[in-house]
């Protein structure tokens, strides 16, 4: 498939060679260092994976353990220059992605009788700032919900065929797809939601199962955008939806920890396994139903 050959999103934001965005890292919610380096290590690498910035992961722990506010971060401030679309290869990707969302999310929104509302991508280099906070390249890509962009270092791509054998350009769709995945939970009301839930919780493992779910929700909803962009514009080619499962079988909780540290520790998954990843994007894939995507009901 040729990317080039589809429309690209207006809705990038491309801040590359900004000489970065004051990341700094992230600071603990409330100012104070409630969990142990190890969780924080722990968290940091799966969120250095996909999903959601690991800030926000963080911040529901230490809410359970009593070390911290909840509150979020006030939006940063809007850079004063505009951008121009990307013109480099994987800009122009990111961007041709990020539209085939946009065109599929749409129609899908439009036949419940909702409103679609487009999120951003904003493209970095090394860092920048998000309203959920700092944003930096080790990270991996996220959605903040308090802004409704996704955060991508184009590196990332990279990363993913070194460190996880996880080449191709549909797993790199596959990465751009989860985080709008994210963008969808949220406008339907599931991140708000979890968010309050996670307060609530008893126990980091509860918390922890839910941020399971909510992840497991979006490689359905990847799968379900895959499904449709395939039956509108025919994306898939041989080995594309190989690419795509390799992808989110080499992210699974359990394959990045027995990396990182030689065995698993399942009550501190935060993103599921990597045969629940692959379970549940092959089930939006294959049924193309927003409806099979709740993670929320039952087993998973």
């Amino acid at each position: 498939m040729r990317w080039e050959d589809f429309r690209s999103s207006d809705n990038v934001e491309d801040r590359r060679g900004d000489g970065g965005g004051g990341g700094g890292g992230f600071q603990m919610p409330g100012g104070r260092g409630g969990l142990g380096i190890g969780t924080i290590i722990i968290v940091g690498l799966i969120g250095w994976a996909l999903g959601i910035n690991p800030a926000l992961l963080i911040g529901g722990l230490e809410a359970i353990n009593g070390g911290g506010s909840t509150q979020q971060a006030a939006p940063a401030p809007q850079r004063g220059r505009p951008t121009a679309p990307p013109t480099d290869q994987l800009g122009r990707f990111a961007a041709a992605v990020l539209a085939q969302t946009e065109d599929v999310w749409t129609e899908l929104f439009r036949a419940d009788g909702k409103t679609y509302q487009d999120p951003k991508l904003v493209l970095f280099s090394g860092s920048t700032r998000s309203a959920c906070g700092g944003a930096q390249s080790a990270m991996g890509p996220f959605y903040c919900p308090l802004d409704q962009k996704v955060y991508l270092d184009l590196t990332f791509f990279q990363e993913m065929k070194n460190r996880f054998k996880a080449g191709g350009d549909f797993a790199q769709a596959y990465v751009i797809a989860h985080e709008v995945g994210h963008h969808v939970e949220n406008l339907i009301g599931i991140l708000p939601k979890v968010q309050q839930a996670q307060a609530r919780a008893s126990s980091r493992a509860e918390a922890n199962n839910l941020s399971v779910r909510v992840e497991l929700m979006a490689d359905c909803l990847a799968g379900v955008w895959a499904y449709h962009a395939n039956d509108r514009f025919r994306i898939l080619e041989p080995g594309d939806v190989e690419q795509a499962l390799n992808a989110a079988s080499a992210i699974g909780d359990d394959t990045l920890q027995k990396r990182s540290q030689g065995f698993a520790v399942p009550d501190s998954f935060t993103h599921g396994t990597s045969q629940q990843r692959v379970n549940w994007f092959t089930r939006g894939l294959k049924t193309g139903s927003m409806q099979q995507c709740n993670t929320f009901s039952g087993a998973i």
